[in-house]
């Protein structure tokens, strides 16, 4: 049997942190609103969401799109063993370090797909140093953890991944910048994006049905609601599980072989 891989959820070691300490708003991805700290009235006695299969159906996508990239197992099992949810004072602690967990498995999450580029080996250094220092601060106890400067961490590792980006599409010629654009409803049917940098940009609702998507670096982009019929993902950089299922597509999307495609989309 095989380690379970760390960097990606595993709802049965957590504590439905997910569900009980983030707020969420009633509208496009939640059907009602919850306050900080209390837990979605989904959610049963044994941890477990109570409408799970039908999430998207009952109003609630945002659920779906959620990752915290094995933050919440970690919390759970290693920083708060026997975590009583009961105890408001240990709920409030969580609450402040939960976010700092997940922000690090993020960024672990980042490097490790930075890492399995064909990188100069200085970069490759760097990285797999970034690695480990990332994988020692989620190692940390509470007091450790409440202390990390996440900011700083993030923009020092941002460094690394946006030179590894700009090493991956160096054949490309003039590729379109457009970090932090707002793309919201933009129609990019069948636009050549290949090697473009969408890093932080907006692409909810956008139509990029046959689009070239190759090698673009999609660090931080909102896919939410984004049309990906027909569009080519293969070599697409940064590009999470979480993302693609924001968004919509079918079995037309052409994806690269390793990459999962969401349970929801449709066939064709």
């Amino acid at each position: 049997m095989t380690a379970a891989d760390p960097l990606q959820a595993d709802c049965g070691r957590c504590a439905a942190l997910c569900c009980v300490l983030p707020s969420f708003s009633r509208g496009a991805d939640f059907a009602l609103d919850k306050p900080a700290g209390t837990a979605c009235p989904n959610l049963r006695e044994d941890d477990r969401c109570g409408i799970h299969p039908v999430l998207r159906e009952r109003g609630f996508p945002g659920c779906t799109v959620y990752d915290c990239f094995g933050a919440g197992q970690q919390v759970t099992q290693h920083v708060w063993p026997g975590l009583d949810r009961g105890d408001r004072a240990v709920l409030h602690q969580v609450g402040t370090v939960f976010p700092v967990v997940r922000a690090l498995q993020e960024l672990r999450w980042l490097v490790r797909a930075a890492r399995a580029l064909d990188l100069p080996a200085d970069l490759a250094g760097e990285l797999a140093a970034a690695d480990d220092a990332l994988a020692r601060r989620v190692a940390a106890g509470f007091e450790e953890l409440r202390e990390v400067p996440v900011g700083a961490v993030r923009a020092e590792v941002n460094a690394l991944l946006t030179a590894a980006g700009e090493h991956a599409r160096r054949g490309v010629r003039r590729p379109r910048l457009l970090r932090g654009a707002d793309l919201a409803g933009a129609d990019l049917a069948g636009a050549d994006l290949r090697g473009a940098v969408l890093r932080g940009a907006s692409l909810l609702g956008a139509d990029l049905r046959g689009a070239d998507l190759g090698l673009a670096d999609l660090t931080g982009a909102d896919t939410r609601g984004a049309r990906l019929h027909g569009a080519d993902l293969r070599g697409a950089l940064f590009l999470t599980p979480a993302q693609l299922v924001a968004a919509a597509g079918d079995g037309s999307t052409r994806l690269d072989a390793d990459v999962v495609r969401p349970a929801h989309w449709a066939a064709a």
